[in-house]
């Protein structure tokens, strides 16, 4: 299971690589355009927005598999263990719901978006909701799975404050560090 996870981490990040330049192509060869040729991409705008909604939310679901949101490890870890562990419970049942949240009115926005159409390239406005929708369900499976290892004792839970268990930790410049 590791493996499958690792492989769709791999292949997230090489299509946010790939998104990221199709849009700097797109942005940078639309200027270009503009104010040189007195002409433009017409679907560059469109495009780029498409792609730059998913790679917010393809991003965040990378960063949350990551343990790479910002949060109050400082804090945690002065508090006592069985505190921190409650915390940590308590906080993906928080997060839980409001995925839960998400994900049911990113559902009922693609359904509505279905319906309606982009201005220029005219495909379904449920592409944006859907770049909300998936990602909100891959990021409630990485929390639920987190959540199964906390509430079962496995020493690979990740409970913040207690530091990374997979070795790898963000030192003060920002740079991730292995141990």
């Amino acid at each position: 299971m590791k493996r499958v996870v690792e492989a769709l981490e791999m292949v997230t990040e090489w299509i946010m690589a790939l998104m990221l330049a199709v849009m700097v192509a797109l942005v940078f060869g639309n200027v270009v355009l503009r104010y040189g040729f007195n002409s433009g991409i017409v679907a560059a705008e469109e495009l780029a927005r498409l792609m730059f909604v998913w790679l917010v939310f393809l991003g965040a679901t990378l960063a949350l598999r990551r343990h790479q949101h910002l949060g109050l490890d400082i804090l945690q870890a002065r508090l006592p263990a069985r505190v921190r562990r409650a915390c940590a419970v308590i906080s993906h049942l928080l997060m839980i719901y409001a995925l839960w949240l998400f994900i049911q009115g990113s559902w009922f926005q693609l359904l509505i978006g279905m319906e309606t159409r982009s201005t220029v390239l005219s495909f379904p406005m449920a592409f944006y909701a859907a770049a909300g929708f998936f990602p909100a369900i891959a990021m409630a499976l990485t929390i639920i799975a987190n959540l199964w290892k906390i509430l079962s004792g496995d020493a690979t839970a990740h409970i913040p404050g207690n530091g990374d268990p997979h070795g790898v930790t963000a030192p003060q410049g920002g740079a991730i560090a292995e141990h």
